[in-house]
């Protein structure tokens, strides 16, 4: 839109069905969005607009938001879904708090997508061969690039608590400062499209895909969740002994009763399970522990104030807003319903049947398929429309053989 246009508060219309366009560009049938697939109107956030520094045609992005015609929210947004997520706190004087912790690879340019991706070429001539895991020192070569995020950010308002190189090759890692989910949900979408761009610039290619590379680590974005009251801004998962509330058991209990329903909310594509076959580094069930990595709730060590609930499930590739309303939906179900969890679980251990996951895309859309608690939770518009968009999705993937198929069966009687 041009900026006369939008400074004049023209309204920007678009078609519902885009917002069940799934990632090969096509739709679900039109049952699913409105058989008139009518417009909706885009209304920009006025705390969200800003210009993109790294353009040198002046432009500027808005995030906004989904509204039907009639003013309401659109219930096919996801942005529009956390942010009724948020209201059912407010509605009982809570307000949740969140970080999200965004892992992303490096790579060079991958103009053939049937080649592995590679590691950039640093200034030292040379390519990172994975030895350089928390090392102070392990980006130098990209430090032309990671200068611009770094100005591009600060330009965009987007403040960062730590960054450090992963366990993967070219593997990073940011971890946003924790706040409102809106402003959360916000900030990593717009740092994950900063990325892709300044990436661009300078000759480089950044993938949040949830595993990139075989025999390596995936890229998470693990969710932090607590609860405060309104008026006080008392976390409300510790007592003032310093002790842990029932609200916190029974968040935790909310968290389980609802990862696995919301499997696919948390892991939206095919190669998101590719990342969840390698269970310490990327948990796929629904236990929970005090500080232990293996388990897919993990309570972070911290002070009483800080107590927090950290969503181990969610992968880079999925959506912000969704996978935060899901987490913070599930954990109000808890506190509502005064759900009970599981004991703990530490050290070595093995998943009890009742609390492992669905290890599938296919697994998984068919437990959201028969999920009264996401219907109920998200409305069945939104959760029926998600699931005939993933549907096409991997209906897609499975139109197309893998060069393990042809290495390894072809030869087979």
């Amino acid at each position: 839109m041009t900026a006369e246009g939008f400074l004049e508060g023209r309204r920007l219309q678009m078609a519902r069905g885009v917002l069940l366009q799934c990632i090969m560009g096509g739709y679900p049938p039109a049952r699913f969005y409105g058989s008139d697939d009518g417009d909706l109107a885009l209304v920009a956030d006025p705390k969200q607009i800003h210009r993109l520094p790294w353009s040198e045609q002046p432009r500027a992005l808005a995030i906004c938001d989904a509204d039907e015609l009639t003013g309401e929210s659109s219930r096919l947004s996801t942005r529009g879904q956390l942010k009724r997520v948020v209201a059912r706190y407010a509605a009982l004087g809570l307000a949740p708090v969140v970080a999200t912790e965004l892992e992303f690879f490096v790579f060079a340019p991958n103009p053939d997508p049937t080649q592995p991706f590679q590691p950039p070429v640093g200034l030292d001539g040379r390519r990172e061969d994975g030895h350089s895991a928390f090392s102070i020192s392990s980006n130098n070569g990209l430090r032309p690039f990671f200068k611009e995020v770094y100005a591009c950010m600060a330009a965009l308002g987007l403040p960062r608590d730590t960054f450090m190189h992963e366990m993967g090759v070219s593997q990073f890692e940011i971890n946003l400062l924790h706040g409102d989910p809106l402003l959360l949900a916000d900030q990593t979408f717009l740092f994950k499209h900063l990325l892709k761009e300044v990436a661009l610039k300078h000759g480089l290619t950044v993938v949040c895909m949830a595993k990139p590379l075989a025999h390596t680590p995936g890229s998470s974005m693990h969710i932090h969740q607590s609860v405060v009251e309104l008026d006080s801004g008392r976390n409300v998962f510790s007592d003032e002994a310093g002790e842990p509330t029932a609200a916190f058991r029974h968040f935790i209990g909310g968290q389980q009763a609802g990862m696995a329903d919301f499997t696919a909310l948390f892991a939206p594509n095919v190669n998101s399970y590719q990342r969840l076959c390698h269970p310490f580094a990327s948990p796929n069930n629904a236990c929970w522990s005090h500080d232990n990595r293996s388990a897919g709730l993990r309570i972070p060590a911290s002070s009483p104030a800080a107590r927090r609930v950290e969503n181990r499930l969610p992968g880079a590739d999925a959506n912000p807003y969704l996978a935060i309303a899901a987490s913070l939906a599930a954990g109000l179900y808890g506190i509502e319903n005064r759900l009970e969890p599981s004991a703990a679980i530490q050290g070595e251990f093995q998943v009890p049947d009742n609390l492992s996951l669905p290890c599938t895309l296919h697994a998984a859309l068919e437990r959201l398929k028969r999920s009264h608690l996401a219907k109920e939770l998200f409305g069945t518009e939104f959760i029926e429309g998600y699931i005939a968009s993933k549907t096409m999705e991997l209906t897609s993937f499975f139109d197309e053989i893998t060069p393990w198929e042809r290495r390894v069966l072809a030869a087979q009687a």
